[in-house]
């Protein structure tokens, strides 16, 4: 029986054959370098651990049992591709519904994710592409999941950056067990031809295929190294900058001294201004570029929901004790803990959850903080929406992201790992570096005193059942918080 033949039964990821067990072929000589400026060493060495992670199955899609697939579609999500519609179809009217109801579209290089319903996959990452491959810097990263990629850019040029971003993101996230990519007709005999590249499994294959590696070996996870990306516009350059947070910064700063002259102006002056000074302010107000403009108004919304947050019941929220100032740290930064099992996602309303976190948040964020998120023992029910996450992070002030100097994720499954390497990449680029997975309380005394954290009794009860009691117990548990 062909390891990689089709089938049309339900087929368990993890039963697949891994790529390591799939015969070398016997390479006599390693492949003579093109040029002068061929490597000499690859960017991609042997790792046995990761080729047992990775699988290659020519099937159907639908029929995998994995946590999650990836349909790419429009940015309706409205797609009517072949392997869309089978996904559809198979998922039943319920996914159809969520998309049109819930996920609300899916700009090009981001992506949506939804209940996979009567799929045996349990989730379906919604993701939207360019035509022009070398434009499509984003698309393929979504392959991190067990996946199927078919679009209208050239096949072998999908496969090259499939394969080496799976490969980056499997060297950084050690806790995945298996990563599918799932092909069918020509693609199989694409995917056979380039998976040594990224993946070899011994040495002699290693050298072989070491001057068949393109150009463009992407960037840190794998993704292709755009010059006209690299770049951006602004009035006023002030220097290099990392993301597109910074940018944002920097007009920030900039639209803030604009607020302060003008309320400046009109507190000393509001009797001029009633008087005749509008025409000033209006045209102070139109030479603001479009990203102050864009400030200004954010300033705006954020003042709202923080007028709202002061002024609303919230007492409903605080009882759940889902997040409450814990202590400092060694640097004496103020610690905020978030307990994901009392997040009730769906029996709140989420509006109020928003206000609720900006209540708590807006003195502390002022300075230097770290965040303390407890995964433990959290469900599907207390997951909100990819999308509820993203609002919030777009909403809330830049001092959020500034002077957030650590995010521990505590006790986090493969899907949380998943899930936060997809935020952080695709939206919350700017604290991507500053997110830490720990698998125990105890890792997390090496930044912070244990009497300084408050931990409710359920996560402590989970960390010694896994970990062992072998490190020093809090003599602080959780307490009640107040308003």
């Amino acid at each position: 029986m062909d390891p990689l033949g089709v089938t049309a039964t339900i087929v368990d990821a993890l039963s697949l054959p891994r790529w390591s067990s799939i015969p070398v072929p016997a390479y006599e000589n390693p492949a003579m370098p093109e040029s002068d400026t061929s490597r000499t060493q690859t960017p991609f060495p042997v790792r046995q651990d990761l080729n047992a992670k990775v699988a290659l199955w020519s099937g159907d899609i639908t029929k995998l049992n994995t946590i999650a697939i990836v349909n790419t579609t429009n940015e309706s999500l409205s797609n009517k591709g072949v392997f869309s519609e089978r996904i559809h179809r198979a998922a039943g009217p319920d996914l159809l519904q969520e998309c049109k109801t819930q996920l609300l579209g899916c700009r090009t290089g981001e992506a949506k994710m939804s209940k996979g319903y009567s799929l045996p996959a349990r989730y379906v990452i919604h993701t939207e592409c360019y035509e022009d491959c070398k434009r499509d810097q984003n698309r393929i990263s979504w392959s991190v999941c067990n996946k199927h990629v078919k679009t209208r850019v050239p096949p072998e040029d999908g496969a090259h950056i499939a394969l080496r971003t799976v490969r980056r993101f499997l060297e950084k996230f050690s806790d995945i067990e298996r990563v599918v990519f799932v092909v069918e007709n020509a693609d199989e005999a694409i995917y056979k031809k380039v998976m040594p590249l990224y993946f070899p499994r011994n040495k002699q294959e290693e050298d072989f295929v070491l001057n068949e590696l393109p150009g463009d070996i992407g960037n840190e996870n794998g993704e292709p190294i755009i010059a006209e990306r690299q770049i951006r516009i602004m009035d006023k350059p002030l220097g290099h900058r990392d993301d597109d947070d910074d940018v944002v910064e920097e007009a920030e700063e900039a639209a803030g001294a604009t607020n302060m002259l003008d309320s400046s102006v009109i507190g000393k002056h509001s009797f001029t201004a009633m008087a005749g000074d509008h025409d000033q302010l209006t045209r102070q107000r139109l030479q603001r570029s479009p990203n102050e403009m864009h400030v200004v108004q954010h300033e705006r919304v954020y003042q709202r929901w923080l007028r709202r947050a002061r002024t609303e019941d919230l007492s409903n929220l605080v009882r759940l004790k889902m997040v409450y100032q814990s202590g400092v740290d060694f640097l004496g930064r103020p610690v905020v803990v978030f307990v994901g099992r009392h997040f009730q996602a769906r029996n709140v309303d989420l509006n109020k959850a928003v206000a609720y976190f900006i209540h708590v948040l807006d003195k502390i964020v002022n300075r230097d903080y770290v965040i303390v998120y407890l995964h433990t023992l959290s469900s599907e029910e207390n997951q909100p929406p990819l999308s509820f996450l993203k609002d919030i992070y777009h909403l809330v002030d830049i001092k959020y992201r500034r002077n957030l100097k650590a995010f521990y994720i505590v006790h986090p499954t493969v899907w949380a790992r998943i899930v936060t390497w997809f935020f952080t990449t695709f939206t919350a680029s700017s604290i991507k570096e500053k997110v830490h997975f720990l698998s125990g309380i105890q890792y997390l005394y090496d930044w912070i005193d244990p009497d300084q954290l408050e931990i409710p009794a359920f996560v402590l009860e989970y960390d010694m059942k896994e970990n062992g009691n072998n490190y020093h117990t809090p003599a602080s548990t959780y307490r009640t918080g107040s308003l």
